[in-house]
Protein backbone atom coordinates (compact mmCIF):
# COMPACT_ATOMS: atom_id res chain seq x y z
CA UNK A 1 0.00 0.00 0.00
CA UNK A 2 1.32 3.59 -0.64
CA UNK A 3 1.63 5.92 1.53
CA UNK A 4 -0.24 8.93 1.18
CA UNK A 5 2.14 11.55 2.68
CA UNK A 6 4.76 10.83 0.03
CA UNK A 7 2.60 10.84 -2.82
CA UNK A 8 2.09 14.42 -4.59
CA UNK A 9 -1.34 16.44 -4.16
CA UNK A 10 -3.41 18.69 -5.90
CA UNK A 11 -5.88 21.75 -4.61
CA UNK A 12 -7.43 24.25 -6.40
CA UNK A 13 -4.93 26.23 -7.46
CA UNK A 14 -1.86 24.41 -9.23
CA UNK A 15 -0.38 21.01 -8.32
CA UNK A 16 2.49 21.28 -5.86
CA UNK A 17 4.62 18.40 -4.60
CA UNK A 18 4.09 16.94 -1.46
CA UNK A 19 7.85 18.25 0.29
CA UNK A 20 8.45 14.14 1.85
CA UNK A 21 8.25 13.38 -1.92
CA UNK A 22 10.77 16.26 -3.28
CA UNK A 23 13.34 15.85 -0.23
CA UNK A 24 12.37 12.44 0.81
CA UNK A 25 11.02 10.73 3.78
CA UNK A 26 12.77 11.70 7.20
CA UNK A 27 15.16 14.14 5.21
CA UNK A 28 15.60 17.96 6.88
CA UNK A 29 16.38 20.19 4.17
CA UNK A 30 18.04 23.44 5.15
CA UNK A 31 16.79 26.77 5.69
CA UNK A 32 17.60 29.43 3.00
CA UNK A 33 16.75 33.05 2.97
CA UNK A 34 13.27 33.35 1.34
CA UNK A 35 14.84 35.77 -1.22
CA UNK A 36 17.78 33.33 -2.05
CA UNK A 37 15.31 30.24 -1.91
CA UNK A 38 12.95 31.73 -4.99
CA UNK A 39 15.64 33.19 -6.51
CA UNK A 40 17.03 29.83 -7.30
CA UNK A 41 13.72 28.43 -7.75
CA UNK A 42 13.54 31.11 -10.69
CA UNK A 43 10.84 32.47 -9.51
CA UNK A 44 12.04 36.40 -10.16
CA UNK A 45 15.60 38.05 -9.17
CA UNK A 46 16.22 38.96 -5.54
CA UNK A 47 15.42 42.00 -6.08
CA UNK A 48 12.12 41.16 -7.64
CA UNK A 49 11.10 38.72 -4.99
CA UNK A 50 12.87 41.50 -2.18
CA UNK A 51 9.77 43.78 -3.49
CA UNK A 52 7.23 41.43 -3.75
CA UNK A 53 8.00 40.70 0.10
CA UNK A 54 7.96 44.80 0.85
CA UNK A 55 4.48 44.73 -0.94
CA UNK A 56 3.15 41.77 1.34
CA UNK A 57 2.22 39.64 -1.57
CA UNK A 58 4.26 36.33 -0.53
CA UNK A 59 3.00 34.45 2.02
CA UNK A 60 4.80 31.31 3.27
CA UNK A 61 1.95 28.70 5.07
CA UNK A 62 -1.04 31.10 5.03
CA UNK A 63 0.98 34.12 6.67
CA UNK A 64 2.74 37.40 4.60
CA UNK A 65 5.96 36.26 4.99
CA UNK A 66 8.67 39.16 5.14
CA UNK A 67 12.34 40.02 3.94
CA UNK A 68 15.01 37.40 5.56
CA UNK A 69 12.56 34.79 7.03
CA UNK A 70 14.24 31.44 6.54
CA UNK A 71 12.22 28.15 4.61
CA UNK A 72 13.36 25.31 3.77
CA UNK A 73 11.04 24.34 0.86
CA UNK A 74 8.83 22.31 2.36
CA UNK A 75 6.29 24.79 3.01
CA UNK A 76 3.58 26.09 1.10
CA UNK A 77 4.65 29.32 -0.83
CA UNK A 78 2.13 31.23 -3.01
CA UNK A 79 2.74 34.83 -4.68
CA UNK A 80 -1.05 36.98 -4.59
CA UNK A 81 -2.60 33.84 -3.15
CA UNK A 82 -1.58 31.63 -5.65
CA UNK A 83 0.93 28.73 -4.77
CA UNK A 84 4.20 28.71 -6.19
CA UNK A 85 5.19 25.06 -8.20
CA UNK A 86 8.29 23.98 -6.09
CA UNK A 87 10.47 22.23 -8.33
CA UNK A 88 12.40 19.41 -7.04
CA UNK A 89 16.15 19.87 -9.04
CA UNK A 90 17.83 23.08 -9.55
CA UNK A 91 17.17 23.22 -13.28
CA UNK A 92 20.28 23.35 -15.55
CA UNK A 93 20.99 27.68 -15.99
CA UNK A 94 19.73 28.85 -19.26
CA UNK A 95 20.18 32.92 -20.90
CA UNK A 96 17.95 33.69 -23.47
CA UNK A 97 18.84 36.60 -26.22
CA UNK A 98 15.38 38.83 -27.47
CA UNK A 99 15.19 41.50 -29.81
CA UNK A 100 12.59 43.64 -28.22
CA UNK A 101 10.65 45.31 -30.48
CA UNK A 102 8.37 48.89 -29.52
CA UNK A 103 5.08 48.23 -28.16
CA UNK A 104 6.09 45.31 -25.92
CA UNK A 105 5.73 45.68 -22.20
CA UNK A 106 8.28 43.35 -19.41
CA UNK A 107 5.66 42.52 -16.96
CA UNK A 108 3.62 39.44 -16.96
CA UNK A 109 0.09 40.80 -15.86
CA UNK A 110 0.05 44.00 -17.22
CA UNK A 111 -3.69 46.05 -16.02
CA UNK A 112 -3.69 47.75 -19.14
CA UNK A 113 -3.56 44.12 -21.42
CA UNK A 114 -1.08 45.08 -23.79
CA UNK A 115 1.26 42.37 -25.46
CA UNK A 116 4.19 41.39 -23.46
CA UNK A 117 7.50 40.30 -24.11
CA UNK A 118 7.00 36.84 -22.00
CA UNK A 119 3.98 35.34 -24.67
CA UNK A 120 7.38 35.28 -27.00
CA UNK A 121 9.55 33.57 -25.29
CA UNK A 122 10.11 29.49 -25.57
CA UNK A 123 8.49 27.49 -22.63
CA UNK A 124 10.58 25.87 -20.23
CA UNK A 125 10.06 22.73 -18.49
CA UNK A 126 10.77 23.76 -14.75
CA UNK A 127 10.92 26.91 -13.59
CA UNK A 128 10.16 29.91 -15.50
CA UNK A 129 12.24 33.20 -17.38
CA UNK A 130 13.67 36.26 -15.60
CA UNK A 131 14.20 39.50 -17.20
CA UNK A 132 17.60 40.48 -16.65
CA UNK A 133 16.50 44.36 -16.49
CA UNK A 134 13.64 45.57 -18.66
CA UNK A 135 13.17 48.30 -21.64
CA UNK A 136 9.98 50.49 -21.49
CA UNK A 137 7.19 50.60 -23.98
CA UNK A 138 9.08 52.91 -26.74
CA UNK A 139 12.30 51.20 -26.13
CA UNK A 140 13.76 48.64 -28.88
CA UNK A 141 16.28 46.19 -28.56
CA UNK A 142 18.13 43.50 -26.77
CA UNK A 143 16.89 41.97 -24.02
CA UNK A 144 18.50 39.26 -21.69
CA UNK A 145 16.59 36.15 -20.14
CA UNK A 146 17.49 32.99 -17.40
CA UNK A 147 15.85 30.70 -15.02
CA UNK A 148 18.04 31.24 -12.64
CA UNK A 149 17.43 34.55 -10.37
CA UNK A 150 21.25 34.85 -8.49
CA UNK A 151 22.35 34.80 -12.52
CA UNK A 152 19.81 38.22 -12.71
CA UNK A 153 20.65 39.23 -9.61
CA UNK A 154 24.42 39.47 -10.35
CA UNK A 155 23.49 41.13 -14.03
CA UNK A 156 21.56 43.61 -12.72
CA UNK A 157 22.46 45.11 -8.72
CA UNK A 158 24.29 48.56 -9.49
CA UNK A 159 26.94 47.60 -7.35
CA UNK A 160 28.41 45.32 -10.13
CA UNK A 161 28.53 48.45 -12.63
CA UNK A 162 26.92 46.21 -15.55
CA UNK A 163 27.32 48.10 -18.58
CA UNK A 164 24.13 48.87 -21.09
CA UNK A 165 24.91 50.15 -24.20
CA UNK A 166 22.34 52.52 -26.05
CA UNK A 167 22.00 53.81 -29.87
CA UNK A 168 20.21 56.72 -29.26
CA UNK A 169 18.49 59.15 -31.54
CA UNK A 170 17.74 62.80 -30.54
CA UNK A 171 16.18 65.43 -31.84
CA UNK A 172 17.21 69.30 -31.55
CA UNK A 173 20.96 70.57 -31.62
CA UNK A 174 23.50 69.12 -29.41
CA UNK A 175 26.34 71.23 -28.03
CA UNK A 176 29.63 69.68 -27.08
CA UNK A 177 28.83 71.41 -23.23
CA UNK A 178 25.92 69.58 -23.24
CA UNK A 179 27.21 66.41 -24.18
CA UNK A 180 30.39 66.73 -21.59
CA UNK A 181 27.40 68.55 -19.31
CA UNK A 182 25.77 64.94 -19.80
CA UNK A 183 29.53 63.06 -19.34
CA UNK A 184 30.40 64.78 -15.38
CA UNK A 185 26.47 64.25 -14.59
CA UNK A 186 22.70 65.67 -14.21
CA UNK A 187 20.44 65.82 -11.23
CA UNK A 188 17.79 63.29 -11.69
CA UNK A 189 14.46 63.23 -9.46
CA UNK A 190 15.82 60.11 -8.78
CA UNK A 191 19.31 60.82 -7.98
CA UNK A 192 22.74 62.09 -9.85
CA UNK A 193 23.58 60.16 -13.01
CA UNK A 194 25.65 60.40 -16.16
CA UNK A 195 26.68 58.71 -19.29
CA UNK A 196 29.85 56.95 -18.91
CA UNK A 197 30.87 56.79 -22.43
CA UNK A 198 28.89 58.72 -25.20
CA UNK A 199 29.98 58.10 -29.29
CA UNK A 200 28.77 60.34 -32.07
CA UNK A 201 27.71 58.09 -34.64
CA UNK A 202 26.66 60.38 -37.18
CA UNK A 203 23.34 61.77 -39.27
CA UNK A 204 21.46 64.35 -40.92
CA UNK A 205 19.83 67.45 -40.00
CA UNK A 206 18.24 67.55 -36.86
CA UNK A 207 18.13 64.26 -36.23
CA UNK A 208 21.45 62.59 -34.77
CA UNK A 209 22.71 59.46 -33.53
CA UNK A 210 25.04 58.37 -30.59
CA UNK A 211 26.14 55.21 -28.61
CA UNK A 212 25.80 55.87 -25.03
CA UNK A 213 26.69 53.48 -22.05
CA UNK A 214 26.05 53.70 -18.73
CA UNK A 215 26.36 51.30 -15.43
CA UNK A 216 23.09 51.15 -13.82
CA UNK A 217 19.28 50.65 -15.04
CA UNK A 218 16.95 53.15 -13.57
CA UNK A 219 13.53 53.97 -15.04
CA UNK A 220 13.89 55.89 -18.44
CA UNK A 221 17.29 56.51 -17.40
CA UNK A 222 18.39 57.23 -20.70
CA UNK A 223 15.46 59.26 -21.83
CA UNK A 224 15.32 61.95 -18.92
CA UNK A 225 19.26 62.28 -19.03
CA UNK A 226 18.68 63.84 -22.28
CA UNK A 227 15.29 65.51 -21.62
CA UNK A 228 17.65 67.43 -18.21
CA UNK A 229 19.44 69.18 -21.28
CA UNK A 230 16.99 69.98 -22.83
CA UNK A 231 17.25 67.52 -26.14
CA UNK A 232 14.29 65.02 -26.93
CA UNK A 233 14.83 61.24 -27.26
CA UNK A 234 12.85 60.16 -31.26
CA UNK A 235 14.56 56.60 -31.06
CA UNK A 236 16.17 54.72 -28.39
CA UNK A 237 17.48 50.66 -28.68
CA UNK A 238 19.48 48.93 -26.21
CA UNK A 239 22.44 47.27 -28.58
CA UNK A 240 24.53 45.74 -25.79
CA UNK A 241 24.47 44.39 -22.18
CA UNK A 242 27.03 43.15 -20.51
CA UNK A 243 29.22 41.06 -23.15
CA UNK A 244 26.04 40.44 -25.33
CA UNK A 245 26.18 42.46 -28.53
CA UNK A 246 22.58 42.05 -29.91
CA UNK A 247 22.90 40.29 -33.12
CA UNK A 248 22.22 41.58 -36.70
CA UNK A 249 20.62 38.56 -37.61
CA UNK A 250 18.30 38.50 -34.61
CA UNK A 251 14.46 40.19 -35.77
CA UNK A 252 12.56 42.00 -33.61
CA UNK A 253 10.27 39.54 -31.97
CA UNK A 254 12.25 37.02 -32.36
CA UNK A 255 14.68 35.14 -29.04
CA UNK A 256 17.90 32.26 -29.24
CA UNK A 257 18.53 30.48 -26.15
CA UNK A 258 22.42 30.19 -26.05
CA UNK A 259 24.73 27.50 -25.78
CA UNK A 260 25.55 25.34 -22.87
CA UNK A 261 29.42 26.09 -23.13
CA UNK A 262 28.58 29.70 -23.42
CA UNK A 263 26.30 29.89 -20.07
CA UNK A 264 29.07 28.04 -18.41
CA UNK A 265 31.70 30.85 -19.71
CA UNK A 266 29.32 33.06 -18.14
CA UNK A 267 29.09 31.55 -14.62
CA UNK A 268 32.76 31.32 -14.41
CA UNK A 269 33.70 35.02 -15.20
CA UNK A 270 31.15 36.71 -13.29
CA UNK A 271 32.36 33.98 -10.09
CA UNK A 272 29.07 32.01 -9.97
CA UNK A 273 29.20 28.24 -9.14
CA UNK A 274 27.93 26.47 -11.99
CA UNK A 275 24.58 24.83 -11.27
CA UNK A 276 24.27 21.10 -12.86
CA UNK A 277 21.14 18.83 -12.90
CA UNK A 278 19.94 17.30 -9.35
CA UNK A 279 20.60 20.21 -7.65
CA UNK A 280 24.35 20.13 -7.26
CA UNK A 281 26.70 23.20 -7.90
CA UNK A 282 30.27 23.44 -8.47
CA UNK A 283 32.28 26.00 -7.80
CA UNK A 284 31.59 29.05 -5.44
CA UNK A 285 30.82 32.87 -5.69
CA UNK A 286 34.36 34.04 -4.68
CA UNK A 287 35.28 34.65 -8.48
CA UNK A 288 38.70 36.46 -9.17
CA UNK A 289 37.15 38.48 -12.04
CA UNK A 290 33.85 40.55 -11.75
CA UNK A 291 33.48 41.10 -8.27
CA UNK A 292 31.05 43.72 -6.63
CA UNK A 293 32.40 47.27 -6.55
CA UNK A 294 33.22 48.77 -3.15
CA UNK A 295 31.61 51.98 -2.51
Amino acid sequence: MTDSSCSPHRNNDAWTLNPLVVFGCGYNPPMERIQKFLANQGAGSRRQIDALLQQGRISVNGKTAKPGDQIDGREKIAVDGKLLRLQRHVAKPKILMYHKPVGQVCTRADPEGREDVFQHLPRLQQGRWVSIGRLDLNTSGLLLFTNDGELANRLMHPSYEVEREYAVRVHGAVSPEMLQQLRDGVTLDDGPAHFDEILDSGGSGSNHWYHVVLKEGRNREVRRLWEAVGVEVSRLMRVRYDQFKLPKWLKPGKSRVLDDEVVKRVYQRLGLGVKESGGRKRGNSRGASHRRKKA
